[in-house]
């Protein structure tokens, strides 16, 4: 436990584990996420997209975001909702990166490993071929 100021409203606080922000602040949170929840639980409102839910329940897009990557908002009976690929922005249902970003980046990593591993080469011929005369 530590003291902090809350990133909300600036307040002095004793920050722990379970709370990123002051009581207050938590009070807010645990409002919004009652209203985000109670209308995503309706069944008329299951199919409702993020921008849908974030204009019929006045409550910001990245406090929505921040409930489902902490898993209190399952998205699994939500088949409009998701979170945004952490590189490119597209919505992705789970995990960090959306498959294209993953396979870009594995196709970097696989380049980058191919290129050292020629460097590597290059450097083992040029030990080899090195010649000492008198």
């Amino acid at each position: 436990m530590e003291l902090s100021n809350c990133p909300n409203c600036d307040s002095l606080f004793v920050k722990n584990n379970f709370r990123e922000v002051c009581d207050s602040c938590y009070k807010e949170e645990e409002a919004k996420f009652d209203k985000v929840y109670q209308f995503i639980r309706k069944r008329d409102n299951r199919t409702a997209t993020m921008d849908q839910v974030v204009e019929a329940t006045e409550v910001e897009e990245t406090l929505i975001i921040r409930f489902i990557k902490s898993g209190r908002l399952r998205i699994a009976q939500f088949p409009n909702l998701g979170i945004p690929c952490e590189r490119c922005g597209k919505t992705i249902r789970e995990g960090k990166l959306c498959g294209d970003c993953s396979k870009s980046l594995r196709t970097d990593i696989h380049n980058l490993e191919k290129e050292e591993n020629r460097q590597r080469e290059i450097e083992e011929r040029s030990k080899k071929a090195t010649y000492y005369t008198k």
